[in-house]
């Protein structure tokens, strides 16, 4: 028997704890688990049922040395304290409360096992793309959402030169959209020197929240180009390998496929390429460049919506101002320019430098 049965065990007429408690056999050591040690733990079971107790009633099943060691470390880590010395020189100890002294442990450890699950996920996604590359298979079907994301986040860390992504708004249950994309991966590759280019759907930029979100990305040093529609959703690393979800607005278990080097990646390379060539460069906002400009900065984030294609509305929501107040400055701009209309306020603004160089309109080069 071991001493946490003695522990948890109540006292016999000697006064020590009995050797098996009243309700039958106990678990063991269960709180080796979260660090202590046996003795700690047999010690603390103790204290626990016997607050105030002197070192010497807790030596049964242990010797006093071994208890004396327990209890200094129990005290030193925060699980149990010593009243002061009585006259006689006898210290009496109390256990901290359970949920104080081992919740935080308790937590760790759980937090430590969600690390652990994650990182078995990211080895049985990079074993099960491994075997298929051996085979040769050019397709793998994947079923499930916890699948789909944990092969796009593998994906993605395995990234080496760059990353590109179709991201249309649906709204059904999203299996694959820049959300996904966790900022901490995004940044994560952008350090590696990754380059990451991503067509979304104009209905992004009128939610304030995902519009955010987009200039965040841009501001790292992302490419995003902005169209009306795309027809899937579809995430393509290193122009070797596609993930791409199927049936995207089914309500029922989501399926993806895993598109490896045939002519299917080719025609998907470039789906993605004439969508970024032909949408509009979404810029960053509120640069030091953009505030050193003759023109205020919030005039410029309004031209530069408009020049992606967002109602006054849409941009009104977006800026956190009325949608009077949009229409008010972008008159006041026609008025300072000489503009009579908007389409010339907006060839002005792109002669003035207050747009992104048309130039990026330009394909990209092939970094296969």
């Amino acid at each position: 028997m071991g001493p946490v049965e003695g522990a948890e065990a109540g006292r016999g007429e000697s006064g020590r704890p009995d050797a098996t408690p009243p309700g039958g056999p106990v678990d063991t050591s269960l709180l080796t688990l979260l660090g202590l040690g046996s003795d700690e733990d047999a010690v603390y079971r103790v204290l626990v049922d016997r607050p105030d107790s002197e070192p010497d009633a807790l030596t049964s099943p242990l010797d006093g040395p071994a208890v004396a060691r327990a209890l200094g470390s129990l005290v030193d880590r925060g699980l149990a304290s010593a009243a002061r010395p009585e006259a006689d020189g006898t210290v009496r100890y109390r256990a901290a409360s359970p949920v104080l002294a081992l919740g935080p442990l308790l937590e760790a450890r759980r937090s430590a096992l969600h690390r652990v699950e994650s990182l078995v996920g990211d080895l049985t996604e990079r074993h099960r793309a491994a075997q298929s590359h051996a085979s040769g298979a050019p397709v793998e079907v994947l079923s499930g959402p916890a699948a789909i994301r944990r092969r796009l986040l593998s994906m993605q860390r395995q990234a080496r030169t760059e990353v590109c992504t179709l991201v249309p708004a649906r709204h059904v249950p999203a299996v694959l959209s820049f959300e996904d994309n966790h900022e901490e991966v995004d940044a994560e590759m952008v350090r590696r020197g990754v380059n990451v280019r991503s067509v979304v759907e104009r209905e992004w930029l009128e939610h304030p929240a995902t519009a955010a979100v987009l200039a965040s990305c841009v501001a790292q040093g992302q490419h995003i180009s902005v169209t009306d529609r795309l027809p899937v959703k579809l995430a393509i690393v290193d122009r070797r390998v596609a993930l791409l979800p199927l049936h995207p607005e089914r309500e029922a278990e989501p399926v993806a496929l895993v598109v490896h080097r045939t002519g299917l990646l080719t025609a998907l390379v470039s789906l993605f390429e004439e969508h970024f060539d032909k949408g509009w460069r979404l810029s960053a906002f509120g640069t030091e460049e953009e505030q050193e400009a003759p023109v205020a900065a919030i005039d410029r984030q309004i031209v530069a919506l408009l020049h992606v294609g967002l109602t006054d509305a849409a941009i009104a929501r977006q800026l956190g101002m009325g949608h009077r107040t949009v229409q008010r400055r972008l008159h006041t701009l026609m008025d300072e320019v000489g503009a009579a209309t908007r389409f010339q306020l907006g060839w002005y603004a792109a002669r003035a430098g207050w747009l992104p160089d048309t130039s990026d309109n330009s394909p990209v080069a092939d970094n296969s």
